[in-house]
Parts: C-alpha cells; structure tokens; sequence
C-alpha cells in the first residue's frame, strides 16, 4: 500500500505535471453542428451527460502543501481535458505561471482516471458529490475539492441615471433585435440596440455559454460583445484555456486578456466595460483611438486597451456613435442584466 506521502506527490503530479494533450482552437466558421444545452435540466435527462457535467468545473487541492487548482473540462462520452495551475486557480495564476495540461476519463469502474506524461502512477479518484477524492490502493489522500465561484458585479443593479437595455426578462425599446428566452427570462445571442445618445460609457453584461462538450474552439458556444458596434470582446467557452485573443475576453487579432477568467459553461459570468471612442478631426481622420477596459469577472483582462482599428465581423471604424451587437454566430449563449452608464 502506498503511504500517504507518497499518495501526495501522486496528486501534486496529476494537478501539476499532466500529460500534454491541449486542443488548439479551429478557425471561424470551420466547425460542424454539434450538441448544444442551454440548461441543466436539458442536461439531467442524460445520466452520463449529467455525470461528465458534474465532473466538469474548478477544483482545489486539499492535503497538499501546494495551493494547487485544477480545471477538469468535458470533452463528451467520459473523456476530459485537464489544466493545472500550482499558484492556484486564475487570477492567482496569472498568464506565463506554471500551467500543465493533459487528459483524464471515467473508467469502467466508475472512477476518474489521469496518468501523467513522466510516470507509470495511474491516479484514480473516487467521484462524490463536490470532490474528487484519491483512490489510490484504497488510500483516501488527498482530495480535490470542487468551487463554483461567482462575479462580484453577478446582479449589479444599475446605478441612478443608467440606462436599462435588458432586466428582468425584458428587452427595452432601445433593441432593434431582441429573442428573449421566455423560460428563463434571458435574451439570446443575435441581437442589436440603436445608436447610443452619448459616449464614454460604462457598460454592464452578463452572459452565459452553453454546454457543448464535443464541440472544439471556435464552435463552443460563440458569441461576442460589440461596442459600439465595432471592437468585438470574444465570448467563447474557454473554460481551461490559454486565453487567447480568439478567445473569451480577447480582442480578435489585436489584444488577450491578462489573465483567462473564464467560467465553466452554465455558469453566469460578467463583463465591465469603460469605452471612450475613438476621435476624428474636421476631415474624418482618426486622431486618437478608442479607449477600453474590461473586468472579466471582477478582474481587470484590458486595462485602457487602444484597439488600431475595427475588430472584423461588423461596423468599420468611425466618428458616429453606434449600438451595442451581442454576436450570433450560430450558437445560444445567453444574456441579462445589461446596462449603461454614461459618463
């Protein structure tokens, strides 16, 4: 029977040194029709979907001296992705920090299984409630413990002045193009308002990506936030990712978040914007750029980002002041409680 100790380093290795099994996002549009559940409850009519999905989300590592957090993200029919942070979960670890990635899946036992790149040490982990406890030669150390972590701004109500778009299930006039989830009181993704009177503004959204298990990149519940029509900030389910500029919180081709604040899929998440446009002289040339930061989540990924130009996908760059468009790009992410603020 293995000690406890050495049950430890066990567990240290499989949130730490992982084998190397990252999936690489694919290009827009390159994706086919897959599942997509917008619900738990669409999820509980399947039990091995409904297991996978419980498996699936961010855990600590208790019983270790390393403050070890762990994204375990489904992949579908009990195959998973790992991705291991040893200062902890995000934003503790920050992009660059020491981060292993690998595979693990459901035996037949029931249990779920990880073997790393550099040992013949298979760890299993007995699924209860909450936890994966450590199973290994019926040892019960250590134990990775499952957090659902929230947004500090999650049902920030708008302040005094604001302007209400969406809240309470209801789309104000504002919306040109608006399908609201009348189950669920939330408002799809494909839709768009009138120009805004005013800018700077400070904007508030909350979103929610769908479960796409066998979906890959691009086609795992896609979406975006246009401001003004223009600088698209991605929405994407990159639960585990690297955080890139193609994915949640990135900026296409022109910024990536600081750090990848991404929430497991069906969870409610958060953006905080501050946009001040872009400035033009008397003969339509730019002489400043837009000016925008963004909290993820209560955590600051943009911190007064100067996009050059237009992110691709809808307006051009320009001095008349636009909309907001919330991305449909064939996906179902959903939204609510958005408002702004003008400043």
């Amino acid at each position: 029977m293995m000690k406890h100790a050495a049950v430890k380093n066990a567990a240290v290795k499989f949130a730490a040194v992982l084998c190397f099994a990252l999936i690489a996002g694919f290009g827009v549009g390159a994706y086919a029709a897959v599942p997509e559940y917008t619900s738990v409850g669409e999820i509980a009519k399947d039990e091995n979907l409904y297991r996978d999905f419980q498996v699936q989300g961010e855990y600590e590592v208790t019983g270790t001296q390393v403050p070890v957090g762990c994204n375990i993200i489904a992949e579908g029919s009990g195959k998973f992705r790992t991705a291991a942070f040893k200062k902890g979960l995000p934003p503790a670890s920050q992009r660059g920090d020491e981060k292993q990635t690998g595979t693990g899946e459901i035996n037949a036992q029931g249990y779920f299984v990880s073997s790393t790149k550099d040992s013949d040490v298979q760890i299993e982990f007995k699924i209860a409630p909450g936890t994966l406890t450590a199973a290994v030669k019926g040892d019960s150390q250590p134990v990775l413990r499952k957090v659902e972590r929230k947004s500090p701004t999650l049902g920030l109500k708008a302040p005094e002045g604001a302007v209400v778009l969406f809240a309470d299930g209801k789309a104000s006039d504002l919306f040109t193009k608006a399908n609201v989830n009348e189950t669920d009181k939330t408002l799809w993704a494909e839709a768009e308002t009138k120009p805004f009177e005013k800018r700077p503004y400070t904007l508030h959204v909350e979103f929610m990506t769908s479960y796409m298990p066998t979906a890959r990149g691009q086609g795992r519940s896609n979406s975006g936030v246009y401001i003004d029509e223009r600088y698209e900030c991605q929405i994407l389910d990159s639960f585990g990712l690297d955080g890139k500029n193609n994915e949640c919180g990135g900026f296409y081709q022109q910024a990536e978040p600081k750090v990848n604040m991404c929430y497991p899929p069906l969870q409610w998440q958060t953006y905080d914007i501050d946009f001040a446009p872009a400035k033009y002289d008397a003969d339509g040339k730019k002489t400043a750029n837009a000016v925008i930061s963004v909290k993820h989540n209560g955590v600051v990924i943009h911190d007064k980002f100067e996009p050059k130009h237009e992110t691709p996908g809808r307006k051009k760059e320009g001095a008349e002041p636009l909309g907001l468009y919330l991305q449909g790009h064939g996906n179902k992410a959903q939204y609510r409680n958005i408002w702004l603020k003008y400043n």
